[in-house]
């Protein structure tokens, strides 16, 4: 059986980025589970501000069609997101206004949020561990008809929260990272599509 493919992605660019070391963590999670994970960086995919009257001057930029590619050919995605004022960063708000506008490319059809299953993380220096960043992360997702997955991993107090080799200290927040990419990768077997 083909192993499912998931695709991280978090959404800070930051140096030292708590979220992008909270990805690396569960880049590690999920080599230990029978799946292909890609780790990306928006900062490989820069994009303007998102802006109707641009579009329609020179269509989606080719950073967003590169990343609706990456999203419909993949089974899964995990995405890893600060919390910014009770919300998440504008630089993921970002992503996701443009990526929502990749419909098709040179092969055909793409739907880069009803392929895949989606799943959420996040590390914040707060106690909450950026949850209500990602209440409104899974509203968002959920909107643009995304099945997002229950389980979710929220590390709090994460300057603390990593060791040097970015795995997490606390066994509780260890685990529900561990639950989530297990969850995800089961879901994202079974529900697969061939992409």
């Amino acid at each position: 059986m083909t192993q499912p493919k998931i695709l991280i992605m978090p959404g800070s660019n930051r140096a030292g980025s708590h979220n992008a070391r909270l990805a690396a963590a569960a880049h590690k999670q999920f080599s230990k589970l029978e799946c292909e994970a890609v780790r990306i960086s928006l900062r490989d995919y820069p994009l303007p501000i998102f802006d109707a009257d641009l579009e329609t001057q020179k269509g989606v930029p080719e950073n967003a069609q590169k990343l609706g590619r990456l999203f419909s050919t993949h089974h899964g995605v995990m995405i890893v997101s600060p919390e910014y004022n009770a919300s998440f960063t504008p630089l993921l708000k970002n992503a996701i206004d443009w990526i929502s506008r990749v419909k098709k490319d040179d092969s055909g059809p793409l739907s880069p949020y009803r392929n895949p299953v989606f799943a959420l993380a996040a590390a914040s220096p707060g106690g909450f561990g950026g949850i209500r960043g990602l209440i409104q992360l899974r509203a968002v997702l959920t909107e643009l008809g995304a099945q997002v997955i229950a389980q979710q991993a929220a590390v709090g107090n994460a300057a603390s929260a990593f060791d040097d080799d970015d795995e997490l200290t606390n066994d509780r927040a260890r685990q529900f990272l561990a639950n989530t990419c297990a969850s995800l990768v089961d879901i994202a077997r079974r529900l697969k599509v061939h992409v």
